[in-house]
C-alpha cells in the first residue's frame, strides 16, 4: 500500500495534444503526478518501467485500440484501474471497453467535474483501506463453501474493481440483493451510499420524480423541492431491483440518465450532472422481453454490460448445513431466544433433500417458523413441517409459489376457532393455548400469521 505522503501518478494515452493538456493540468491541480503517451508501444514501455495508479487512454490511438491496452494490463496489471475516453454518444465503444476490463468512461469534450470524479474514484480503487475491509466484514456475507458460491465470490470481487453496470440474474429468494451490496461494498464506493429500489413497488406516475427528484410546484402535491434516488446514490451504488417491471416510458428516460450521467427533475430546466453506479437484478429473463419488444434492447445492452448469475439453491444444497447454521442463530438474536435452537441429524437431511422453489428466502421462513412451533432447543425432523417436495421437472414459478399461499378458507376457520378460544379464556393467552392444546408460543405465532389482535 501507498504511504500517504506519496502522490499518486497516473498515465495519460492519447495522440490529441489539447486532451493530454486539459487532463495533465487536471490531474496536477489534483495532486497527482502525470506521464504522457501519444500511442500504444510508447504506453506499454512506460507501463512496463513505470508505477501507476491510474490509466487513461483514449479508444482510437496511431498504432492500434484503446480495448487492446485495457484487455494487456488486465492481463499484466489487474490491479491498475483504467479509464477510457470514448467520442460523444459512441456508447458501443464505452461497452465494449468495459466489458474488456474498463473501470469506467468519459466521453468527448470532457465534462471536468465527471473526469475529477472518475479520478477520485479510481484512486481509491487503486489503494483501498484496511478500515473498508473490516467493514466489508461485518456487514454482509455470502455464505456456501460449493463450487458455485466460491465462483460467485471471486467474479464479485473482481467486479468490485469496476464502475461497470452489472445485471445480477437469479431466481426470486436467492440472494440478488446480497450480491448487489457486496459488490459495492468491496468497491472504491464503500463508504457512500448504496440506494436500493424495487422497480416493481413505484406507482408508475410518481416514478420519473422519485428518480429524478422535482421542483416545488411542479404537480399537484408537489409542496416542496425532492431529491431523487440518483441523487440521493451520488458517488455510490444505484440498485434497481426487478428493473424488468419498469415501463417502457420510463426505461428511456432510465436510459439518457445512465448514457449522459445527468439527470434532469420534474418541472426543472436544468441538467444535473451525477456519478452513480447501476446494478440491475431481476429473476425474467430480459433477452426474452426484450424480444417481445416488452424492454428495450438499447437499455438491455446498457445495464447488461456484465451479466452475473446466482445460482439457486437446489444447486448448491450441501452449503444448507452453514446456511442453517447461519439464519437459525440470525433468528435467535431477532426473537430474543437464549439458546440457538439446532438441528437433529434426521431434520438436517429432510432439508438436505428438499428442493426449495422460494431459494434461501424460503429455507429462512422455514426455519422462522419451526423456531416459532417448537419449544426445546432441538429442533425435530416431525416439526419442521416441509411442503411437498417438488421435482425439478415439477418446479413451479416464483409467480405461482405466491399464489399456492394456504387455502383461505383453512385460514378462516382457524382464525376463527383461535378467536373463540381467546373469548372464552377471556383473551388469557395462556389458557387458551391450553385449551387449543398449544403452546403460549405457538398461539402467538398462529395469532401473528393470521393478524388475530
Amino acid at each position: 500500500m501507498k504511504t500517504s505522503h506519496k502522490p499518486s501518478r497516473a498515465l495519460i494515452i492519447d495522440d490529441e495534444p489539447d486532451i493530454c493538456e486539459l487532463a495533465e493540468i487536471t490531474l496536477t491541480r489534483m495532486g497527482i503526478d502525470t506521464c504522457s503517451a501519444q500511442n500504444i508501444s510508447t504506453a506499454l514501455e512506460l507501463l512496463n518501467t513505470n508505477d501507476f495508479d491510474l490509466c487513461i487512454t483514449d479508444m482510437n490511438l496511431p498504432d492500434g485500440n484503446g480495448i487492446e491496452l485495457v484487455e494487456y494490463i488486465q492481463l499484466n496489471q489487474p490491479n491498475l484501474p483504467v479509464a477510457v475516453i470514448t467520442a460523444f454518444g459512441n456508447m458501443q465503444s464505452a461497452v465494449r471497453a468495459l466489458k474488456a476490463g474498463a473501470f469506467d468512461f468519459v466521453s468527448k469534450p470532457i465534462d471536468l467535474q465527471v473526469f475529477r470524479e472518475l479520478v477520485n474514484s479510481a484512486i481509491k480503487l487503486s489503494s483501498p483501506s484496511d478500515e473498508t475491509a473490516d467493514q466489508i466484514t461485518n456487514k454482509h456475507d455470502l455464505l456456501g463453501e460449493s463450487d458455485q458460491m466460491k465462483a460467485l465470490r471471486e467474479k464479485i470481487s473482481r467486479l468490485s474493481r469496476s464502475l461497470a453496470p452489472v445485471f445480477i440474474h437469479g431466481e426470486s429468494g436467492c440472494g440478488k440483493e446480497l450480491v448487489a451490496h457486496l459488490i459495492h461494498e468491496q468497491g472504491a464506493r464503500a463508504h457512500n451510499a448504496f440506494i436500493a429500489i424495487n422497480c416493481g413497488a413505484i406507482p408508475s406516475e410518481l416514478m420519473e420524480s422519485e428518480f429524478f427528484g422535482h421542483k416545488k410546484g411542479s404537480f399537484t402535491g408537489a409542496s416542496s423541492d425532492k431529491e431523487g434516488l440518483f441523487k440521493a446514490a451520488h458517488k455510490g451504488t444505484l440498485f434497481l431491483d426487478e428493473v424488468a417491471d419498469l415501463p417502457l416510458q420510463m426505461q428511456v428516460k432510465l436510459l439518457r440518465a445512465v448514457q449522459e450521467k445527468s439527470i434532469r427533475a420534474v418541472g426543472d430546466h436544468q441538467e444535473q450532472s451525477v456519478d452513480v453506479r447501476i446494478l440491475s437484478a431481476s429473476h425474467k429473463d430480459l433477452r426474452q422481453l426484450v424480444e417481445q419488444g416488452k424492454f428495450r434492447e438499447d437499455l438491455f445492452y446498457r445495464i447488461n454490460v456484465i451479466e452475473l448469475n446466482v445460482p439457486p439453491l437446489r444447486e448448491r444444497l450441501g452449503d444448507i448445513p452453514e446456511l442453517t447454521a447461519h439464519l437459525l442463530s440470525k433468528i435467535s438474536t431477532k426473537t430474543g431466544l437464549i439458546n440457538t435452537p439446532v438441528l437433529s441429524d434426521e431434520t438436517l437431511q429432510l432439508l438436505c433433500q428438499y428442493h426449495f422453489p422460494g431459494n434461501v428466502r424460503e429455507l429462512e421462513n422455514i426455519l422462522e417458523r419451526t423456531v416459532a412451533l417448537t419449544d426445546g432447543d432441538k429442533i425435530k425432523a416431525s416439526e419442521l413441517q416441509l411442503p411437498s417436495h417438488k421435482t425439478p421437472e415439477t418446479v413451479t414459478t416464483p409467480a405461482q409459489i405466491d399464489n399456492q399461499e394456504n387455502d383461505f378458507h383453512l385460514a378462516s376457520q382457524e382464525k376463527e376457532t383461535i378467536t373463540q378460544a381467546l373469548d372464552k379464556t377471556r383473551w388469557n393467552k395462556t389458557a387458551a393455548a391450553k385449551l387449543l392444546g398449544l403452546t403460549p408460543r405457538q398461539l402467538s405465532y398462529r395469532m401473528k400469521k393470521l393478524n388475530v389482535s
